[in-house]
Order: structure tokens, then C-alpha cells, then sequence
């Protein structure tokens, strides 16, 4: 989980990343290959006063390098929307970064039919903040 985060451009240690499994709220997937962690996407269900019923958020979603385009992100993404259904949401978000190393991504969400419907903005709390 460490290295696939490290991947996406958020590097934790281990035994960090491993202490980040089973909080309230969110599950992770992983995809394997021969045994070895090819893909992780972590899903979180939230409820926001501005709709009925909730709404599934992928919160990040990587697929290494060597295994794109072999069918590990589409087999996350729809595990992400059985598992959205399942619990009722009314839709899966999603952002990605504004960067020409993202496009690619972009051009998979929007074959999967996600459309772009807003921006995202950031205001880090804490100085040392890597995002910020």
C-alpha cells in the first residue's frame, strides 16, 4: 500500500500506510497481480446536507505503471461503484489533479463515463503540508 501511495505522489512509510487501513467511513481495495499489490483505490461514503441519500467519494485510485491498461483500474473502479450502490449513494466522485502527468487519467474517468463538474480548492492548516 506504501509504494502504490508513493506512486500516486503521496509517500508514507509502511508502517504508517498500515495504520491507515480500517478507519470508520472508508474501505480499501487492492489489486493483485502473482501476488504482488498492483492497484489500490480507497472508497469513502459520506452524507452532505445538500443531498437525500449519500454520495461514494474514490478518494485515491492508482494502478502501477507497468500494469495500466491490463484492466486493473476499470475491475477497481466498478468494485468502487457495487460497493457505492450497495450503500445506497446517489453517485461517486472524484478529483484529479490539473497536471499534464494526470491526463491519461483523465481520459480513463471520462471513458468510464465521469464528466467534470466542478474545481477543487485547498487551503492547508498546516504549514508543513506537502499539498499546500
Amino acid at each position: 500500500m506504501a509504494g502504490l501511495l508513493g506512486e500516486l505522489g503521496y509517500p508514507v512509510p509502511p508502517e504508517l500506510a498500515r495504520g491507515r487501513l480500517g478507519r470508520p467511513g472508508e474501505r480499501v481495495l487492492l489489486a493483485e497481480l502473482d501476488g504482488e499489490p498492483v492497484g489500490l483505490l480507497s472508497l469513502a461514503v459520506l452524507h452532505h446536507v445538500t443531498h437525500a441519500r449519500p454520495l461514494a467519494r474514490v478518494v485515491a485510485m492508482v494502478v502501477r505503471a507497468r500494469a495500466r491498461r491490463g484492466g486493473v483500474g476499470r475491475a477497481l473502479m466498478e468494485r468502487a461503484e457495487t460497493l457505492a450502490r450497495a450503500a445506497g449513494c446517489e453517485g461517486v466522485e472524484l478529483t484529479s489533479a490539473n497536471s499534464p502527468e494526470r491526463e491519461a487519467a483523465h481520459r480513463f474517468y471520462e471513458a468510464l463515463g465521469y464528466r467534470v463538474t466542478s474545481r477543487r480548492y485547498w487551503l492547508p492548516l498546516d504549514p508543513a503540508d506537502p499539498l499546500g
